[in-house]
């Protein structure tokens, strides 16, 4: 699991058969004081997460096409979670 905070969306003229209908949001990858943390990746989104929403993202295909149900969907990553609030135990 990766938690990243949703810095945009992308808007596609022609997208795979598969991801009609599916929101594509460009998610910042964030450590646990919600500081920026390597680079952005896409992540189809499945709670419908919004701008500046810190959420949980999925990154990996086999389980992306699980919550999916469907074998044949293109992808690799996906918002499975809006987090409400993060608390970090020290270490």
């Amino acid at each position: 699991m990766i938690l990243g905070r949703v810095t945009g969306d992308i808007h596609a003229t022609v997208k795979n058969p598969h991801l009609v209908g599916c929101k594509i949001l460009i998610v910042q990858p964030l450590d646990t004081d919600l500081s920026p943390k390597g680079s952005s990746l896409l992540a189809v989104d499945r709670v419908d997460a919004g701008i500046d929403d810190v959420v949980l993202v999925n990154k990996e295909g086999g389980s992306a096409r699980i919550i999916f149900e469907n074998e044949e969907i293109p992808l690799q990553a996906v918002i499975v979670a809006v987090v409400d609030d993060l608390h970090v135990s020290g270490e």
